[in-house]
Parts: C-alpha cells; structure tokens; sequence
C-alpha cells in the first residue's frame, strides 16, 4: 500500500511553472465559460420596484407616496438577470405615467392594470429585456392631497469686499419667492425657502450667478434655483467733525446735546461729487421725550448727493432739556 501511494504522488509532481500555467489556463477556460453563458439568452421572473409619477392628477401630489413590486416573466441576457436580482434593494424605479393610464379608485387612490403597465415595460425592465407577460394584474398607488402657498426666498449669503469697495445696493433675486407643494401638515410649518450657501469675496465688480434651492422633506417648489445679483462700487472714506442740532423743540424750552459735536465718517462715491461738508444732523425733541434714559440717536438732516453711507462716533448723545 506505502509502494502504491508513492508511486502516484512520484506521477503527480511537476515543476512550479507547470502548475502555474495550468492555473491560468483553468481560469481562463473557466471566464470565457462564464462570460459565454451570461451573454445567452434566458426566461426567469424579474420583480422591480416602482412608484408612479403622474403631474397631471390636480390637487394632489406628483409622486405616489408608496411603492409596489412589479412581477413579469422576462428574456433577456444572463447580465440582465443578474443586474435586476442586485438592484432590488436599490430605491424604487420612478415611472411616469399618463393621467389616462391611471384610474381612480377613491380619494387619493389610483391604480393601474396589466394593460396600461405593459406600454411602461421599457422604464421599468430597459430597453434589452422582452416582456413575455407579467404576473402582476393590478397595481395600487396613493396620491395623497396636496395644497400650495407662496413664500419669499432668504438668500444665504457670504459677501466680501476689496478694500475701498462696497454694495451698490442689496442683493437682488430673480425670483425673489416661490410656490410650495405638499400636503398641509407640510406647508403648516414652512414660511420661506432658503438658498444653498453663496461665497462672494474679494469683490471688485459686479457679481451675478446661480443658487439652488434648499430641498424641504415633503415639499414640492416650483423652481429649483433662483438668480441673483449684486452691483459693486468703489468708495472714498473722508472723516469730518460735525456739531449736532437740535429739531422741533418748543419755544419754552432749551435742548443741550453732549457731546456737541460728533465725528462722522462719510463713505462717497469716487469720484467725489460734492462736499460733505455741507451735511448736518439732529437730534429731534421728540426722540428724548420718548427715551427713558434721554439718551438719542441723531439722524441726517442733510446729506450731500454722492454720500452712500456714514458712521458716527459716539452712535448715542445724552440730551439735557431746560425751560427758558
């Protein structure tokens, strides 16, 4: 028996190239066996998953809010069948369907035959399966109800500026609001559609570009992405000292404003058209009469053309009133 045994493992040796090149050749063999047999043709049951789409249905959603297996005996290539079987776990395939197609059942329910969901065969298997026949004979889909409002469009926005350069005016919109779709526990809590983040830096010139729309669970827009736009200029900043006024106090009466005088500085167009030196600010009687603290703020009396904003220091005066 020990003479037999080692005269077959004495047949069986070879040299290591031998068996490398065998181990190739078994894997080659074995990948053109493989690839050969998936391209053939086969009969089986493939079951997709879809939710119907129909934009047509009024007063209620686009999009069906469940979903359901479609069940159909097909011929296709061995890749097909392996591909569907993976793709099962995948999110539902999304069909669009033709209000024709659809028949009502009650309130939001719809449902589609076996005749109607055989012209939808191509979205559901693609192009290079043939349905044989499908074991599926109705399909049920809901629609829930859905109402709409409009809300305004808050961009999210991030501006800088070069030194000496500043909004013209504020960012505009195009367009600045936005219908919402949904159902009305949806829309109860949604008063407005923010933007994704806009980054503008360094700023020299006009900016103008595109900016989607944040996506709400449960809720339809009807836009995707709004324009927006921003003019630029560049300024010139020249500080003045400037004495505070006093407005509309009564004949009887004396208003004294510390500190008298303010340091203001003007940010004007460039070049400068006109001399800021000519504005004056006050501070009205009845602002202190409505503070507790007889603390104000002065407001322009009169500003230059040209001027496109200012900055005073200190932003508070205390007021003293005294009879005559």
């Amino acid at each position: 028996m020990r003479r037999l045994l080692y005269k077959l493992l004495h047949s069986l040796r070879h040299n290591g190239r031998d068996w490398t090149v065998f181990s190739l050749s078994l894997l080659l063999a074995f990948s053109i066996w493989l690839i050969h047999n998936l391209s053939l043709d086969y009969s089986d049951f493939l079951t997709v998953k879809m939710t119907a789409v129909c934009p047509n249905i009024v007063g209620h959603t686009v999009q069906s809010s469940n979903s359901c297996e479609v069940v159909a005996r097909c011929r296709t290539s061995g890749y097909n069948i392996i591909r569907s079987r993976l793709a099962l776990g995948r999110a539902p395939k999304q069909v669009v369907l033709d209000r024709q197609s659809l028949s009502s059942r009650s309130g939001e329910v719809y449902y589609i035959t076996r005749k109607e969901l055989s012209e939808s065969a191509h979205m559901l298997y693609g192009e290079k399966v043939e349905v044989e026949y499908f074991l599926s004979d109705t399909l049920y889909f809901r629609f829930p109800y859905e109402t709409n409002k409009k809300v305004p469009v808050f961009p999210v926005l991030s501006l800088g500026f070069k030194p000496q350069y500043m909004s013209q005016s504020n960012l505009e919109i195009e367009p600045d609001s936005v219908i919402i779709y949904g159902e009305p526990y949806h829309l109860a809590n949604v008063d407005r559609v923010f933007t994704e983040p806009v980054e503008l830096q360094n700023l020299d010139e006009a900016a103008a570009g595109v900016a989607r729309l944040e996506r709400i669970k449960g809720v339809r827009l009807s836009e995707s992405e709004v324009h927006y736009s921003i003019d630029v200029m560049r300024f010139v900043e020249i500080t003045r000292d400037v004495y505070m006024e006093a407005a509309n106090v009564p004949p009887d009466k004396e208003m004294m404003i510390y500190p008298s005088k303010a340091e203001v500085i003007f940010r004007c167009v460039f070049p400068l058209i006109s001399d800021v030196g000519e504005a004056r600010f006050r501070v009205d009687y009845e602002d202190y009469i409505s503070s507790r603290s007889g603390k104000c703020v002065p407001e322009p009396a009169f500003l230059p053309d040209g001027v496109l904003d200012y900055e005073i220091i200190p932003e508070i005066f205390e007021c003293v009133v005294t009879e005559k």
